[in-house]
């Protein structure tokens, strides 16, 4: 079994910078990719970034492709979201999520362990 945590949602003005965090409990992180995606009231899960289990190869979704950037410290078990640009439509719930196995998906369906959430709100 693998645990999320995130932390470091928050409020921001339009234009700033958050780092969400994710940090995974289970001797399974290094070998899981990870991912980031969101929900919006009502709406399904939809994919932001993932990372696979070295770290060596991302992919973004092209919403957030050259604002955000996903990373992960093996050593740490912990995965982050660097935001940068924000805009007032990134606001919504953020989820980390892991599989089971080291290659990255982006279909919210392949992620196995999932964290509470955590809250960004961006201000016009």
């Amino acid at each position: 079994q693998v645990q999320l945590v995130e932390s470091g949602g928050g409020l921001v003005q339009a234009g700033g910078s958050l780092r969400l965090s994710c940090a995974a409990s289970g001797r399974t992180f290094s070998n899981s990719a990870m991912g980031w995606l969101l929900q919006a009231p009502g709406k399904e899960r939809e994919f932001v970034a993932t990372v696979s289990y070295s770290g060596r190869i991302t992919d973004y979704a092209d919403s957030v492709k050259g604002r955000f950037t996903i990373s992960r410290d093996n050593a740490k078990s912990t995965m982050y979201l660097q935001m940068n640009s924000l805009q007032a439509k990134d606001t919504t719930a953020y989820y980390c999520a892991g599989r089971i196995v080291g290659t990255l998906s982006v279909s919210s369906a392949l992620y196995t362990y999932w964290g509470q959430g955590t809250h960004v709100t961006v201000s016009s």
